[in-house]
């Protein structure tokens, strides 16, 4: 996630930053005025960032952030870590740390992501307008008010790519009655990316799409009815939701 924000930044004419990873795969990001480090001790004594982008798997928060602390009082810091909240965050960089946590997705990476953010209490206008700018580098972005908000949004649209690829995987099915291997990709593929390009381009909404092409007595009504038999397909749908939201939480301290 960290790589697709970089790269939206340097579309927008990022000018200068650093990035901590210590993977060797991180120095194929260097460049473009982009200095690559594999540790906080690397970073050049006088950097001082507007920005801090914390995109750390939310099990190694505890360890890393504390190390950014000296840049609390000027930074602003922009979590997509998930679960972990801005109280959470700011024990670790201080309690007056001006904290915006957001949650993006995958399709970041095309450029057509959805983030939803929240600022925390010490994020001065200017800050928020910064965070923006570099959230909104890669797609859409929502702000809220109530934090508790991003746990559900974490278990909608943070992990709603992985329900669309598992949609998208119906070609098993196809392979299953006989298609051809590359049909049956390409068939699933486009039938989901097209899916997807009517709602974009609809006024309607998703329910009133569905049910313009089912038609009655037809095959996709017939298939239908075996996805939602017992309300199958809705009350699993939103088992699923509950206990993503459920895990975001736990992730929280």
């Amino acid at each position: 996630m960290g790589a697709a924000m970089l790269a939206g930044w340097r579309e927008r004419g990022l000018v200068s930053a650093v990035v901590v990873d210590p993977s060797p795969e991180a120095a194929r990001l260097s460049g473009e005025g982009v200095l690559v480090a594999p540790s906080f001790a690397s970073v050049p004594t006088g950097f001082a960032p507007e920005a801090v982008v914390l995109a750390v798997k939310p099990q190694s928060a505890a360890e890393a952030l504390p190390t950014y602390a000296r840049f609390a009082g000027r930074a602003v810091f922009v979590s997509i870590m998930a679960g972990k909240t801005i109280h959470a965050i700011g024990r670790m960089l201080g309690v007056r740390a001006a904290v915006v946590r957001a949650m993006p997705n995958t399709p970041a990476a095309v450029r057509q992501g959805m983030t939803v953010a929240v600022a925390g209490a010490h994020v001065s206008p200017h800050q928020r307008a910064l965070a923006h700018d570099l959230l909104a580098a890669t797609g859409e972005i929502a702000w809220v008010e109530d934090e508790d908000l991003l746990d559900p949004v974490t278990a909608i649209s943070g992990g709603g790519p992985a329900y669309v690829f598992l949609l998208t995987e119906l070609e098993q099915a196809a392979l299953a009655h006989g298609l051809p291997p590359e049909l049956a990709r390409k068939l699933a593929r486009q039938t989901v990316i097209g899916s997807a390009a009517l709602l974009a381009a609809s006024k309607e909404d998703a329910a009133a799409l569905r049910v313009a092409v089912t038609s009655p007595k037809g095959t996709t009504e017939q298939a239908l009815a075996v996805l939602r038999a017992d309300d199958a397909w809705p009350k699993s749908f939103a088992d699923a939701m509950r206990a993503a939201t459920e895990r975001s939480r736990e992730l929280s301290d």
